[in-house]
């Protein structure tokens, strides 16, 4: 288990109780009106009665549930896409260009399309999310693969190992680091991709609670529901970087060994 670094922990505590202080600070200069900008207690409260109503729970669950489905769906395609144009430089040259002029067109540009394609249930949030997320694992798949030792390939070789072989052996273990990196953006986009998705067209997820609750300019609730986004996305980092930890954990030694190495 990874020790609990203290200094940083009050460090990170002061922030949050500085910019609550600058909060409420600002509220009782300008005089705000509760819906324009409530208080962090009253947010709070609120955060509190969804939770326990089990609203909250509900909205998370969907939101949840589309995060993870277009996450791994994603995630899935832009390995195996990497993985093929990395191995072919062809392909690499007539296929690039047409992947970085569909991840230069806004997601929200493409969410009304979208949602017109597939309809407002779940599927059209997971396309949004894929599509989000697809980006980011192709390009660090391809830089992961062609950053493989070419030595050790060589030798992959001469011993006669098969191509699954040397998959398993050499070019995964090698790119998981690179890979695991742009899980790490991935699935916090994959998060933006559901709350997007929601904004479009939903009846339910947290995107849609924000979307209803501002209409009815409950300003509080707006907040609460950003509050559980901004808390599901920490989570599921925090998962993807537990998982990292638990996979590749000579790659989490060297960088500490570096780190130290650094420091002398």
């Amino acid at each position: 288990m990874p020790k609990i670094n203290l200094k940083t922990f009050f460090q990170q505590i002061s922030v949050f109780i500085i910019f609550i202080l600058l909060w409420k600070f600002v509220i009782h200069i300008f005089h705000f009106p509760v819906f324009i900008l409530p208080s962090p207690e009253s947010i709070f409260s609120e955060y509190i009665s969804l939770l326990k109503s089990g609203l909250l729970l509900k909205h998370t669950l969907i939101t949840l549930n589309e995060t993870l489905l277009g996450f791994f769906i994603g995630s899935a395609i832009g390995i195996f896409l990497g993985y093929i144009i990395a191995k072919s430089k062809t392909l690499e040259q007539v296929l690039s260009p047409y992947v970085v002029a569909i991840q230069t067109v806004p997601v929200i540009a493409l969410a009304p399309l979208v949602v017109i394609w597939f309809g407002f249930g779940i599927e059209s949030k997971v396309v949004i999310c894929a599509l989000i997320v697809f980006f980011p694992i192709l390009v660090n798949t391809i830089a992961g693969i062609k950053s493989v030792d070419k030595n050790l390939l060589r030798l992959f070789k001469i011993l006669g190992a098969t191509k699954l072989q040397t998959l398993s052996k050499l070019e995964i273990p090698s790119i998981l680091p690179i890979l695991f990196a742009g899980f790490k953006i991935g699935i916090t986009l994959a998060v933006i991709g559901a709350v997007v998705g929601e904004f479009v067209g939903a009846n339910a997820g947290l995107g849609y609670l924000t979307i209803y609750a501002s209409g009815l300019m409950d300003t509080a609730t707006v907040f609460a529901a950003l509050v559980q986004l901004a808390l599901l996305g920490i989570l599921l980092y925090a998962i993807i970087c537990l998982v990292e930890r638990l996979l590749i954990p000579w790659h989490i030694l060297e960088t500490k060994i570096g780190k130290t190495i650094k420091r002398k």
